[in-house]
């Protein structure tokens, strides 16, 4: 379940799953990712099947879908693992929701079917590990608990012998040993929300993203934390020192719209915009500069709302979800504060239900006409800008620290010297 998301060859599946192949060393494909829960609000999740929006599965209620889910599910698995060495099965929440047994497909269900032995990993830093451990063992029926093979201690900080005799305790109740004590560290990927507190920094260029509730793709913004002093937006005063605003994508535009009118977030952008600070929309955050959101086919909302103004641009919902790789190249003659931009090319990814115009004074600031620009307003379709070096660079001046690839190597080495990687892989080359 997340509202950050990737496109790959068949549509989209969630960010974690999209870094997780990348580190795996194979393609990021649907069926890593088969059922794709996008909360729409507390009580409503958008359903992606495979990639695709299933509007069937959305409109049912939670329970009913597990019996609609559980082939699709079952098949991406074994497609995998006709292809694969090794397949990570990575649950979602816990195991032992008993109020959710009879219907936990992302746990128990595809666990049974793989027969896979598990891992118990619980966030030390929230306190009460061993409970934790002891209770999701505990209430596991029997046959789920024998393919308990380890437990884990992750985030911990501190000094790890004060953990003494905590995990041999929980052995002798249990039978299950601690394989690793994993320390919190600066790992240096996104938060699988992408909403994660940010360290604020005093040094480099003041970037604040403006953080709707409905807000979507956060994560495509992780390499900004390292270069520059980034911080979420969620009161008219976090504005008042801001060098680069970001309005970044929406899950449902006009809940954050009207988010931005009930915090009076409306009057600081508007109030920035006066002043000259450069302000970027991505997608969801185009609509919302605009004039108008349009929804006659009831995709999100059913009717039109207004929009910030800041560019004159109107957009309409359409039934259908534009969902695929994307590219643009920024003009060469584009004015301050957006000059550095001017000539770059970036690739990225469109996921998006509207389709936005422009007029006059607005113009095109792409060569696909993909992007929008009008004064200190910028508004773009594509996802995924500020993970091109090049346009790190052009906007907050300094490219980034860390690769994926040095990021991802750092978390393999972290996991061979605080795991024992013996007792995983045996884990990994048996059935139980």
């Amino acid at each position: 379940m997340s509202n950050n998301a990737r496109v790959v060859e068949g549509g989209e599946i969630g960010a974690a799953q999209w870094f997780q192949a990348l580190a795996a060393g194979v393609a990021p494909c649907v069926e890593q990712n088969p059922v794709l829960l996008k909360p729409e609000t507390q009580t409503r999740s958008q359903v992606i099947v495979l990639g695709q929006v299933d509007r069937y599965l959305t409109a049912m209620p939670w329970r009913e879908r597990a019996p609609h889910l559980w082939n699709v599910i079952r098949d991406a698995y074994d497609t995998l693992a006709a292809d694969c060495d090794v397949v990570l099965i990575e649950g979602a929440g816990s195991p032992a929701e008993i109020n959710l047994a009879d219907v936990d497909l992302a746990n128990l269900g595809i666990g049974r079917h793989a027969r896979a032995p598990m891992l118990l990993v619980c966030d030390i830093d929230r306190g009460g590990a061993f409970a934790h451990l002891f209770g999701t063992w505990g209430l596991l029926a029997d046959v789920d608990r024998a393919r308990v093979g380890g437990f884990v201690l992750n985030r911990f900080r501190g000094d790890a012998s004060l953990l003494h005799p905590g995990p041999d305790m929980l052995e002798s109740r249990t039978g299950v040993r601690t394989l690793g004590v994993v320390p919190m560290v600066d790992h240096g990927l996104p938060d699988e929300d992408g909403a994660a507190d940010i360290t604020p920094s005093a040094t480099g260029r003041k970037v604040r993203i403006v953080r709707g509730p409905a807000a979507s793709n956060l994560d495509e913004w992780w390499q900004l934390r390292d270069l520059c002093d980034l911080r979420w937006a969620v009161a008219p005063g976090h504005l008042l020192d801001a060098d680069l605003v970001i309005l970044p994508g929406s899950k449902i535009a006009a809940v954050d719209l009207a988010w931005l009118r009930r915090t009076e977030m409306d009057a600081a952008l508007r109030e920035a915009h006066r002043r000259g600070v450069a302000i970027l929309g991505v997608c969801g955050g185009t609509q919302i500069l605009g004039r108008a959101i349009a929804d006659p086919h009831g995709v999100e909302h059913g009717h039109t709302v207004a929009g910030l103004g800041l560019l004159s641009t109107s957009t309409v919902l359409k039934p259908n979800k534009s969902v695929q790789r994307s590219s643009l190249t920024f003009r060469d003659d584009l004015g301050p504060p957006w000059t550095k931009l001017a000539g770059l090319s970036v690739e990225g990814y469109e996921i998006h239900f509207g389709e936005t115009i422009f007029s006059g004074p607005a113009r095109s600031a792409s060569t696909d006409d993909t992007a929008i620009v009008d004064g200190n307003v910028l508004g773009v379709s594509l996802h995924g800008l500020c993970e091109s070096p090049v346009v790190l660079e052009a906007l907050v001046g300094a490219p980034p620290r860390r690769t994926l690839d040095d990021v991802l190597q750092g978390l393999a080495e972290l996991a061979e010297r605080y795991l024992d990687m013996d007792a995983v892989l045996r884990l990994a080359n048996c059935e139980i």
